[in-house]
């Protein structure tokens, strides 16, 4: 069950699909996705403001100019497929949920976890910038 009509937010999927994202839509597709080896990004995709204004343009941008080389990209989106945000938040490791979210992990264990305050009120470039330092500091460092 879901809180927004699909074709409302289906735009706002697309935005990360079309940047390499797979979406993941059950607890099941979740677990398969974050237990596999390599790195993954994770994103809590959401219909907020700064979801549209900053976490998707900031995380495409990201891809596009920092050099992230993720061995995978996925994505679900909180108010929709609500378990299976529920069961990517669970590799959490207890943080409060907010949305959106953007997770850094690493053979299916946390690295790094950018919140909805890491995304509200900056721009795009900023949310890029950030999140390649932060894939520099715990990916690209060992």
């Amino acid at each position: 069950m879901s809180n927004y009509p699909e074709h409302m937010v289906a735009p706002m999927r697309e935005e990360l699909v079309q940047a390499g994202f797979r979406q993941l839509l059950t607890p099941a597709q979740v677990d398969q996705a974050l237990q596999q080896p390599g790195t993954t990004l994770l994103v809590v995709n959401s219909v907020c403001g700064c979801a549209a204004a900053g976490a998707r343009p900031g995380v495409t941008e990201a891809l596009r100019t920092q050099g992230l080389k993720f061995d995978h990209l996925v994505t679900v989106f909180a108010g929709m497929e609500k378990e299976a945000t529920a069961q990517a938040r669970e590799y959490f490791e207890g943080a409060m949920p907010t949305s959106p979210q953007a997770a850094i992990l690493k053979d299916g264990q946390l690295v790094h976890l950018m919140q909805r305050s890491d995304f509200l009120g900056h721009a795009p470039e900023e949310i890029a910038t950030a999140l390649g330092d932060a894939y520099r500091q715990t990916v690209a460092a060992g």
